[in-house]
């Protein structure tokens, strides 16, 4: 732009020092009055830029220019006003220098930057509405197939809640068999119970309700459900609770239990320990297993992420023991030792 604006001041620059040069040669010999030569330098101008003619001595003759600084530079720029300067040593009319000044430049400058703003902003809401027609036109089957999973899995796990009920039922009312057949049937029976709850945590979209819990109770309950699992691998459990109340929907609270527990069950060999501490609002489940490397320890909560591939499920109980730490302000911590054991640590917010 400013390029333009010199070569167009410049030329009119040129042009009227080219006619002052031809008015010159028709009047020469005849004399020219000071009057005279300001009234026609006045009426010479015929372009958009303010004027000045100088003499040799740079005092003016006419000029619209309030001051002029250079006079040796052809085309300079101060104060966001663009000047030239056409030297004519012929001084012809006795004009050496033709000084054009340009004063908008601060303003032309201004209205491109906001056409250069204006046509961004378009571009980008215009790539916006682009991308996000494209976006749903190609996620569309994506989106679908997602829907179709997650309604096929839905129902799957919903179907298989009633003959797990049915099992747990049944195996309640069996007489005559003997005792051991019956607890591994139960075991079994519990297992696939506590995965269909797992299952379900993802798909269930209900808000559940917080209520005030006493959370030893809660433990030792759910302890309680899975006893037959622990006794078929003769794991020694140890409780040291002291009464806490919560503040947490029950049913989270059977997730959190049961996800920790099952892991702890699943990662223990025969004979292991596993120590249920609750004291001061922190509740700790320590077992003496097959423990977790430190490198993956940061990924373990993460959903499908698995520590052992030959122990263990589906990846996502951890993930879900995260998701309802955070939903109910709960710190999760993990101390655990390759070879040693893993100790869960959850410290619950106080009940006010």
């Amino acid at each position: 732009m400013k390029s333009a604006m010199k070569f167009e001041m410049m030329y009119q620059a040129r042009m009227l020092s080219g006619e002052i040069a031809m008015k010159a040669m028709k009047n020469k010999g005849k004399p020219f009055d000071i009057l005279s030569k300001q009234n026609y330098l006045k009426a010479l101008k015929h372009c958009r830029f303010e004027v000045g003619y100088y003499d040799k001595n740079r005092k003016p003759y006419y000029t619209e220019i309030t001051e002029v600084t250079q006079f040796d530079t052809e085309f300079f720029e101060k104060d966001m006003k663009c000047y030239a300067v056409i030297e004519d040593k012929s001084e012809h009319l006795g004009v050496r220098y033709v000084v054009l000044k340009e004063n908008d430049l601060a303003g032309t400058l201004q209205k491109l930057r906001i056409k250069i703003i204006g046509y961004l902003v378009l571009s980008f809401i215009l790539m916006g509405i682009v991308g996000y027609f494209l976006g749903k036109l190609f996620l569309r089957p994506v989106r679908e197939q997602i829907e179709s999973l997650d309604k096929f899995i839905s129902d799957t796990t919903h179907e298989l809640n009633t003959p797990i009920s049915a099992i747990l039922m049944t195996i309640q009312s069996m007489g005559g068999l003997e005792d051991k057949k019956v607890k591994r049937l139960e075991a079994s029976a519990k297992r696939l119970s506590t995965m269909y709850s797992t299952l379900t945590y993802r798909l269930e979209g209900n808000v559940e309700k917080s209520e005030l819990l006493c959370f030893a109770n809660i433990v030792k309950e759910r302890v309680e459900y899975v006893k037959e699992l622990i006794d078929s691998k003769h794991l020694h459990i140890s409780l040291e609770l002291e009464p806490t109340k919560v503040f947490i929907p029950k049913i989270s609270a059977h997730r959190l239990i049961d996800n920790l527990l099952s892991n702890a069950i699943k990662y223990s060999d025969v004979d292991d320990s596993i120590t249920f501490t609750l004291r001061n609002n922190v509740f700790s489940i320590k077992d003496t297993g097959i423990g977790i490397d430190k490198k993956v320890q940061e990924d373990i909560f993460r959903r499908y992420q698995r520590a052992n591939e030959e122990r263990g499920g589906f990846g996502i109980g951890l993930s879900i023991v995260l998701a309802i730490c955070k939903q109910y302000k709960i710190k999760l911590d993990l101390e655990s030792e390759k070879e040693k054991g893993s100790t869960f640590v959850l410290t619950f917010p106080m009940v006010k």
